[in-house]
């Protein structure tokens, strides 16, 4: 009598892998939902940042010594903290505010007479100097700013901005200026950030609010090498301050 032959057994069916990865695709667009990016504690974010590129660091340079730690630690009680974290509103506040921003100056940020960004001090309004100062010079072009200063000055008097505190910083590339009315860049990055002042107090805001300061050409974004670096250079710059940094 012949023997039967064994029947190998069937292969399990692959049809549930099907409806595993749309449950996995829809539970991620649940979550991409429920994320609110102007949630986001700005400052908290920075120091993530960089405790990631110290850890990358470390990976490529084994005598560095690990990353940095978002933890307060003992010296928070003294104090001493570098940066004095913000509490969620807080963050959310800036968070809006940064969006509303872009919004507000997205015809400006196009034609690169505006820039907003946003780091460990707060949000970062920027004004290209090229399209507000002439090169050596703190007097303001204000036939051709006179819109953007006004939209700025009622910016910074909404609600939920109009509280803060604010500092405007003026900025010059590596050239030197020498004349009767600038001796050097100090001079000339301390009255760019005045002027602005003295024309946004004129269309509102509360001076008393602000603060100023020059840096000269000691706080490039670019090298100083190239024309196009030094015009990036020339700068001037108008925080939101976060509480941390007053």
């Amino acid at each position: 009598m012949a023997k039967k032959e064994k029947k190998e057994p069937e292969k399990p069916s692959t049809a549930w892998q099907g409806t595993y990865g749309d449950m996995i695709t829809l539970m991620l667009c649940f979550f991409v939902m429920l994320y609110d990016p102007s949630e986001v504690d700005i400052t908290q974010l920075a120091q993530m940042q960089a405790s990631i590129a110290v850890q990358t660091d470390s990976m490529e340079n084994p005598t560095t010594t690990g990353g940095m730690s978002l933890t307060a630690g003992r010296l928070a009680d003294l104090g001493n903290t570098i940066n004095s974290l913000p509490s969620v509103e807080k963050g959310k506040s800036l968070g809006l505010a940064k969006k509303k921003a872009i919004s507000l100056f997205a015809p400006e940020i196009h034609s690169a007479k505006i820039t907003v960004s946003s780091d460990e001090r707060g949000i970062v309004i920027t004004l290209a100097s090229d399209a507000f100062f002439e090169q050596g010079s703190a007097d303001l072009n204000i036939e051709e700013t006179r819109d953007v200063l006004l939209k700025l000055s009622k910016f910074f008097q909404e609600e939920g901005i109009k509280d803060r505190r604010f500092r405007i910083e003026g900025h010059t590339d590596s050239t030197p200026v020498s004349n009767d009315q600038f001796p050097s860049n100090w001079e000339l990055s301390a009255a760019r950030a005045v002027n602005t002042l003295h024309y946004l107090a004129d269309f509102g805001v509360d001076e008393k609010r602000f603060s100023v300061a020059g840096y000269a050409d000691t706080r490039p974004v670019f090298s100083n090498e190239t024309r196009e670096g030094q015009a990036y250079n020339r700068r001037v710059d108008i925080i939101i301050l976060d509480e941390g940094h007053f």
